[in-house]
């Protein structure tokens, strides 16, 4: 068991988010299998509130891209973020400009669905619907990088046109876009380290 734990420990510590990437072709059987992962999270009731938008044509890729840039401009230049929080970007290197959402070959959309529509045009709810889609996303990501590949969340806000876009409906919130594929050959990341165990965790025994 500790050896287990350890070993995917060392796996979990060689992932890294990137923003170049390579537009290798990934099959999608393999993105398929990462999803059947993501769907096995615990979630709210076996409600199962996550839909996964996979997009791989380029056309909606490069549409994709320019309505989020019209918010990243907003965010970076627009004066909607924070100076304080535009300094905390800054090691990160990021911009307005998002070249990754047509450079790789998949965009993975992920929506929250607060409520299910039946056959009679009623309601059903769902329940922790935040909270089981994060975990879900958590799992996907996991699964990915476990495939060999390299994956980005991106958030633009707001995401709405994300549902006008990929025509979806209005129980579905957009929850990230997750960028998918293998890194390019110019590939940088951040170096950064991630917090001790005594700085993310409390044992009460």
């Amino acid at each position: 068991m500790r050896r287990a734990a350890k070993s995917f420990l060392d796996t979990m510590r060689r992932r890294r988010t990137v923003r170049e990437f390579s537009d290798r072709p990934v099959p999608r059987e393999v993105i398929e299998d990462c999803l059947l992962a993501a769907g096995t999270a615990p979630n709210g009731a076996n409600r199962q509130p996550w839909r996964f938008v996979v997009v791989g044509d380029a056309g909606i890729k490069s549409r994709i891209r320019e309505a989020a840039e019209v918010e990243e401009v907003a965010f970076y230049k627009g004066g909607k973020a924070p100076q304080e929080w535009l300094e905390a970007l800054e090691h990160l290197g990021t911009d307005e400009h998002k070249p990754f959402l047509e450079e790789a070959p998949w965009l993975i959309v992920i929506f929250a669905e607060s409520y299910e529509r039946t056959d009679d045009g009623g309601k059903t709810k769902n329940y922790y619907v935040t909270e089981s889609v994060g975990i879900a996303t958590g799992m996907l990501i996991t699964a990915l990088h476990l495939a060999g590949l390299v994956t980005l969340t991106h958030t633009p806000s707001p995401m709405k046109f994300l549902n006008d876009l990929l025509g979806r409906p209005d129980n579905e919130r957009p929850f990230l876009i997750l960028v998918v594929g293998y890194p390019g050959e110019d590939a940088m990341v951040p170096d950064i380290t991630k917090k001790p165990i005594e700085d993310i965790a409390v044992f009460i025994e």
